[in-house]
């Protein structure tokens, strides 16, 4: 068997293949696994995240795979307060429940959280296009949705910061299914999804972390697989002949029974298949749109914002960092804070020098937490978007039109080749528990085509 991609989708498909006693190849074009995860070393053995990173309540594949592994968690830090900076005020507010008092906050949070749920319960989470509202919905952008729901400009600002952080795009370019899609993916088998699960720190999203970083994941299972994974072997065409599969990659070809494509769509859609893929399958892969996000890290000899009493998160109408988490590890030691730029706004900033960007961040992360934050000891970005073989981050967002009339081919295999990634995941799309969960859908599809 052969699968493209040892992100975590690959590799969790990868693993399953190999348990069932199927031999297995890997091919990954980065000259690392672990996709859109990444350990960035500081010092001393400690690490932090400059990709996916958070796990929360319902990511069920993803947290048993972590205990399979060894792995464990720990919470988001999340004592003390919030800061809020809208209308030109900086305000602070307790980090739990995570709701400010500003009454363009509540408009903004609370409006979204009782609409979208109430619009994503008639959302088939397998099958959002089978919504009895799909074609309206995926006609209308958010947008427009926020512009007839939303008064006042606080709250339309920072339903902007919200759709910046989650999808790494703005409302304009995002449409009304795609998010009640992805709001009723944020559950599982027994639990409705809900928009305040994605926005949440406690009994959300952003809930916990992993010790030693989300990376160790894919760096565990590509341990395990040992040299069935292949590094640095960009797949460049996929054959299906005479009942096999021939994948060639970069110095390497690879023939297989079936094979596995674990890959971001929009690189999915640059490899050349033969035969083509269906002209609407390869038009949905084209129409999903890499999201635009930046992560910007300062490290510091301590969290000193703690200190103040504040959590070191901050949601903010003054960019480019609108919204940041503390990121330090579980020692307590070096204090690390990350701002998300994103949306249009990440491509503005991305045209700045180094020095610019560092001095408007530290600049941001000064007005939220104190003078002391313009002083870090190291800092580093992330930018996804430059990254040839991911093209952008957290998750691809659908074009006008695409999700209602091409959403069906998302998870259908073509021949022998099946699809796996977390934008084709039914729970948790675009997130590590979505890639998880693909894999093992994909795998079991795999074996399930082999008995045939």
């Amino acid at each position: 068997m052969a699968v493209v991609g040892a992100g975590f989708a690959g590799l969790t498909a990868a693993r399953r293949l190999a348990a069932a006693g199927r031999e297995v190849c890997v091919l990954e074009a980065r000259d690392r696994v672990g996709g859109r995860t990444l350990n960035h070393r500081i010092q001393n053995g400690v690490i932090a995240e400059v990709g996916g990173q958070y796990v929360g309540p319902t990511q069920d594949r993803v947290l048993a795979l972590a205990k399979a592994l060894g792995v464990k968690t720990f919470p988001t830090y999340n004592d003390g307060d919030n800061v809020l900076y809208l209308n030109g005020q900086l305000s602070r507010y307790p980090a739990t429940p995570g709701l400010s008092p500003d009454p363009d906050f509540q408009e903004a949070i609370l409006t979204s959280i009782g609409a979208f749920n109430a619009m994503a319960a008639d959302v088939p989470a397998d099958a959002p296009w089978k919504a009895p509202k799909a074609a309206e919905w995926d006609k209308t952008s958010l947008e427009q949705w926020k512009i007839q729901n939303l008064q006042s400009a606080g709250a339309r600002a920072l339903f902007d910061l919200a759709c910046e952080a989650l999808f790494g795009a703005d409302p304009h370019e995002l449409t009304l299914l795609n998010v009640l899609a992805f709001t009723a993916t944020a559950g599982n088998e027994k639990t409705k999804g809900d928009f305040a699960k994605l926005v949440a720190t406690p009994g959300g999203a952003q809930e916990s972390r992993f010790v030693g970083g989300s990376q160790r994941i894919p760096q565990l299972l590509a341990r395990q697989l040992g040299s069935q994974v292949v590094l640095k072997a960009p797949v460049r065409r996929i054959e299906q002949a005479g009942g096999r599969v021939i994948v060639s990659a970069d110095g390497l070809v690879v023939e297989a029974r079936e094979v596995i494509v674990a890959v971001p769509p929009a690189l999915a859609a640059r490899i050349h298949f033969a035969p083509a893929l269906p002209k609407a399958h390869l038009k949905l892969l084209k129409g999903i749109v890499p999201g635009r996000l930046i992560k910007w890290e300062a490290v510091y000899d301590r969290p000193f914002w703690r200190d103040a009493g504040l959590s070191g998160q901050a949601v903010s109408e003054m960019g480019p960092a609108n919204t940041t988490f503390d990121n330090t590890p579980p020692s307590g030691s070096p204090g690390i804070l990350f701002g998300f730029v994103g949306g249009d706004q990440a491509r503005q900033f991305a045209r700045l020098s180094r020095s610019a960007r560092r001095d408007a961040v530290l600049g941001n992360f000064a007005t939220y937490f104190g003078d002391e934050a313009r002083s870090p000891k190291a800092s580093f970005e992330m930018d996804w978007t430059q990254e040839e073989w991911t093209r952008g981050c957290p998750v691809g967002h659908t074009r006008t039109n695409l999700l209602y009339r091409y959403g069906h081919l998302l998870r259908k295999r073509v021949g022998r080749i099946h699809w796996a990634g977390t934008e084709v995941a039914t729970y948790w799309s675009g997130y590590m528990d979505g890639a998880v969960r693909s894999g093992e859908v994909a795998a079991r599809e795999v074996l399930r085509a082999l008995r045939r």
